[in-house]
Formats: structure tokens, C-alpha cells, sequence
């Protein structure tokens, strides 16, 4: 089974605001390592209940489009029941309901088979925690 499935967890700061991190070139590099150049699967996983993981283009707009969407969807005020920590901290608990906390996607010939425009990033609009897990596997 060492042979098919690895694993690796990345600790990943995403300070005391709202952030889009991109994890594209972690996932590269840990697929290097992993894959090896075979076919398979990465499965990237956030095991937190106030984060998501998304595919999205980065660095032309869509970062920011993503978290003005999230801050429209899911505002930061009063309405929440969950309500310890930051106002509005519920919504962080809601998050995950729209950007899950798992992505699996295809590997050829040891790297991510993305579209041109993809990238794998970490969704964190929690304030209140700056510091993040994130848990690749391979299986292939």
C-alpha cells in the first residue's frame, strides 16, 4: 500500500483577514515527490469547520470576486447564531456549506491535470484562527 497511497499534511498561515492561498505549487511539488510521473488522484482536505477549498483562476480579479461573493452570500453582522469569536463569526461555520473542505482531482504523468486558468487555494474567512492544515494524499 506504501506504493499507491502518500500522504502529507502543509501548515498554512493565512493571517488575520479574509484570504485566497493558492496551494497549487505545494500540490506540484508534493506530487514530485509522490507520484512519482503515474496516474491518479490528489485528494487536498482542510480539517477545519470555518475553511473550504476551491479551483478557481487566481491573480486576475477572481481572489478578490470570490471573497465580495462570500461577503455577500454570507455577511459578517448579527444575523448568526453561532456567535463566539469575531462579529459575524457564524458565517465562518457556514462557509464550508459553499466551499467544501475537500478537493479531489485527476493526476497524469505525476502532475495536476488543471485547466489552463486553475488553481487550488485555501478559502479562510475566519480572522480569528491565522494558522491552517492542510492534508494532501495521493493515490495512484
Amino acid at each position: 500500500m506504501t506504493d499507491t497511497f502518500t500522504t502529507r499534511t502543509l501548515d498554512v498561515t493565512t493571517g488575520s483577514g479574509e484570504t485566497v492561498h493558492d496551494l497549487t505549487s505545494a500540490c506540484a511539488e508534493f506530487l514530485s515527490e509522490a507520484a512519482r510521473g503515474r496516474d491518479g488522484l490528489l485528494n487536498v482536505f482542510t480539517p477545519h469547520a470555518t475553511a473550504g477549498l476551491a479551483v478557481i483562476e487566481t491573480g486576475a480579479g477572481s481572489d478578490d470576486d470570490l471573497l465580495d461573493a462570500l461577503r455577500t452570500l454570507l455577511p459578517a453582522d448579527d444575523r448568526w447564531r453561532h456567535r463566539h469569536g469575531s462579529p459575524g463569526h457564524g458565517r465562518d461555520h457556514v462557509l464550508p456549506a459553499f466551499v467544501p473542505p475537500h478537493a479531489t482531482l485527476p493526476v497524469v504523468r505525476g502532475e495536476l491535470a488543471l485547466g489552463t486558468w486553475q488553481s487550488v487555494v485555501l478559502v479562510d474567512t475566519n480572522r480569528d484562527n491565522p494558522e491552517r492544515t492542510v492534508r494532501l494524499s495521493f493515490l495512484g
